[in-house]
């Protein structure tokens, strides 16, 4: 059920994301879902890939700080509102996401919402019990 995500600190300069992703690249490393924050200092790049443990080793070797971290995945329908519906289960469950990010896949009708809290196991059960599909590390990890 938990996907191990790599979040990645950069500097706030030219090339920092190309160097990382470069890196990943060389290793064979193939990224499934990537999201970007900044402050004026540095990035936090968090990603999905392939072979999450691999990956971490392979930064980490390049002299990135790397940290890898438990998320979900869920599967919603990728139309108005399939957001809001996740979020109104959530909100009415009173979790307190920290992150998320999506990405659609070859379901047409439907996207993958990527979620981290401090509460995985809770949310996960909630999620469940609203019929709302959590999807698996493995299928993550091979779209």
């Amino acid at each position: 059920m938990k996907i191990k995500q790599l979040s990645i600190f950069l500097q706030n300069k030219k090339g920092s994301l190309y160097d990382a992703l470069d890196v990943l690249s060389k290793g064979g490393i193939n990224i499934k879902a990537l999201s970007l924050a900044d402050t004026s200092d540095f990035g936090i790049l968090r990603v999905v890939v392939n072979n999450p443990q691999k990956g971490l080793e392979i930064l980490e070797e390049a002299n990135f700080l790397v940290k890898m971290t438990d998320i979900i995945a869920i599967e919603m329908n990728d139309n108005p509102g399939g957001l809001s519906d996740v979020l109104k289960t959530i909100k009415d469950n009173d979790i307190d996401l920290e992150y998320l990010y999506a990405f659609t896949h070859n379901k047409t009708d439907k996207a993958i919402l990527l979620l981290h809290t401090d509460e995985l196991d809770n949310l996960a059960a909630v999620l469940k019990e609203n019929d709302i599909t959590v999807v698996s590390s493995e299928e993550v990890y091979n779209l």
